[in-house]
């Protein structure tokens, strides 16, 4: 065993962020999303990811004065939604999940589609999707489908967190999120990696900037 070790949360992550500002090359992020990248980064154990994190400027902006006006999260899956740490919100702000509801597996049936596709189609009908902060973990399918909802109805997210992760349609979805015209606020990682716990890290960091708590400041 080891005699010597932290066993002090906050020491951890202070070592641990410390680390990863050492090996991580991090200059070109702006200063409001340079932390929200560090947590990316300790979500994955991997540096290597930063030089792939595609963003706009105002991605952390958008999405703080979205949170602050009460706006609600939307997630493609159970282990997104779960992961949000409800302390660091700061208007208590609803956390959207519909994929364990049985009307979505009726209306994916009905449509031939994946139920996280099916889910985007009830945020749009439910009001929800306009002013909101988007976050896609786990389904390819659910952020292409969110571009096209976005584009039929004119409804438009405060801002998306978009990292699905995966071997078919993961990659190409996070590009077309960069490559559009919507002229939507986002944060992704591009290629094939990604996946719930970085979302969640990326979603937490930016609605709060407590970088040794899970308190909202």
């Amino acid at each position: 065993m080891m005699a010597d070790y932290l066993n002090n949360g906050a020491d951890i992550y202070r070592e641990s962020f410390r680390i990863i500002r050492a090996e991580s090359e991090l200059a070109r992020f702006p200063a409001d999303l340079e932390p929200v990248v560090v947590r990316m980064i300790h979500a994955a154990a991997d540096p290597a990811i930063a030089p792939d994190i595609a963003y706009t400027d105002s991605i952390v902006d958008s999405c703080h004065r979205a949170l602050a006006g009460g706006a609600a999260i939307l997630c493609d899956s159970s282990m997104v939604a779960t992961g949000i740490i409800r302390s660091r919100l700061p208007r208590d702000n609803e956390v959207v999940c519909h994929i364990k509801e049985p009307r979505l597996a009726a209306l994916a049936a009905q449509l031939d589609v994946t139920k996280t596709c099916a889910a985007v189609d009830l945020w749009a009908q439910e009001g929800l999707l306009d002013g909101s902060v988007v976050a896609i973990g786990n389904a390819p399918t659910a952020l292409l489908h969110l571009l096209e909802v976005a584009h039929a109805s004119g409804a438009r997210p405060a801002g998306v967190i978009g990292i699905p992760v995966g071997f078919v349609g993961a990659a190409e979805s996070k590009q077309a999120l960069v490559d559009d015209d919507l002229g939507l606020d986002y944060l992704t990682l591009l290629g094939r990696r990604g996946g719930s716990a970085i979302t969640v890290a990326a979603v937490n960091a930016i609605a709060s900037r407590a970088e040794l708590t899970n308190e909202h400041i």
